[in-house]
């Protein structure tokens, strides 16, 4: 049994490592980190925050409007990502999604254990956003579906439901990748460089935001043919239509403005994703879903301009009240 020990994040955050014991993709032995933030000893629920590809928890702040509001919080490092990557293992490497049932499952485990059998709110950022509704259908179809397990909400912070870029990319492109991937999974796929996102976060160019830069480089990971192949894999399956059991909120910045290096119109726009996308397939999620944009936030809303942040975090807040999952 792993124990808790300091997070590199400071005072009043910890972490423990999840065993996954062999990896399925051939890449030695895998983890996954669960993070906590120390929280009321009353809690009335938890959330479990889960990252985006290129990325990891470091989202103070996030954890703060949580626990400020009676919450326990934790946040998951996937495995072979942040925190939880070895040396040698490819970064955010995974064949298909589902695979990361086993992290999920044993960090839900965990937190009810802790919490006293607390309900759970769950929430993701971007390809996390994907992982989790995919994982919450299959939950669904267990005995007692994803409420029995003690899941009450979730919270998608733009998450990736579609594949950006030109029609062709959905339909041909997709299939060439999927014929690489069956002989050359780990092979990277040849895009135009870009920092344009991650330098209008860090403090070290454009941005406000702190972070470990090997755990979320600013021009991102290497994109795989495998990856994209699962990834790709999970979109079909979100458009076909899901059941995750428990009301949603999806969020998404206004407009997306693609870039290759940065300018300031990237400050207030999603420079990953398509914003459209996002709200053409919120309604793929089932049951209750209340899809907002939030104007000038960038692909992270939690880590967009003060205005625009504020505004993130005030959805949140009224959707929490709103669902009965804080009290009034």
């Amino acid at each position: 049994m792993t124990e808790w020990r300091p997070d590199e994040l400071g005072d009043g955050y910890e972490k423990r490592t999840i065993p996954l014991g062999a990896d399925p993709d051939g890449e030695g032995t895998i983890e996954a980190t669960l993070v906590r933030r120390s929280a009321p000893t009353t809690a009335e629920a938890a959330v479990i925050y889960v990252h985006g590809f290129s990325d990891y928890f470091f989202q103070k702040e996030l954890a703060d409007f949580f626990t400020e509001r009676g919450f326990a919080f934790y946040a998951l490092d996937l495995r072979k990502c942040g925190r939880s990557r070895q040396a040698g293992q490819t970064g955010h490497y995974v064949s298909d999604l589902a695979l990361y049932d086993a992290e999920l499952d044993e960090a839900l485990a965990i937190v009810r254990a802790e919490t006293g059998g607390r309900p759970v709110v769950l929430a993701a950022h971007s390809t996390g956003g994907l992982i989790l509704p995919l994982w919450l259908d299959r939950l669904n179809r267990r005995p007692g579906g994803s409420q029995g397990a003690g899941i009450a909400g979730l919270i998608l912070n733009s998450p990736w439901f579609d594949l950006q870029g030109k029609p062709a990319m959905r339909t041909v492109g997709t299939r060439v990748i999927e014929g690489i991937a069956k002989v050359r999974p780990k092979s990277v796929i040849k895009l135009p460089p870009t920092d344009a996102y991650g330098t209008s976060l860090h403090v070290s160019a454009h941005g406000e935001w702190d972070f470990n830069t090997v755990y979320k480089p600013l021009q991102g990971f290497p994109v795989t043919y495998g990856w994209l192949t699962a990834v790709r894999k999970g979109h079909s399956r979100l458009h076909r239509g899901l059941d995750v059991g428990v009301p949603s909120l999806v969020l998404r910045s206004g407009r997306t403005r693609f870039a290759r290096a940065y300018s300031p119109d990237v400050d207030d726009a999603d420079a990953v994703l398509d914003v459209r996308q996002i709200a053409k397939w919120a309604g793929c999620l089932g049951g209750s879903v209340t899809s907002l944009p939030v104007e000038g936030a960038r692909h992270d809303v939690f880590i967009s301009k003060d205005g625009p942040r504020k505004a993130a975090y005030a959805a949140v807040d009224t959707w929490l009240r709103a669902t009965r999952l804080l009290a009034s």
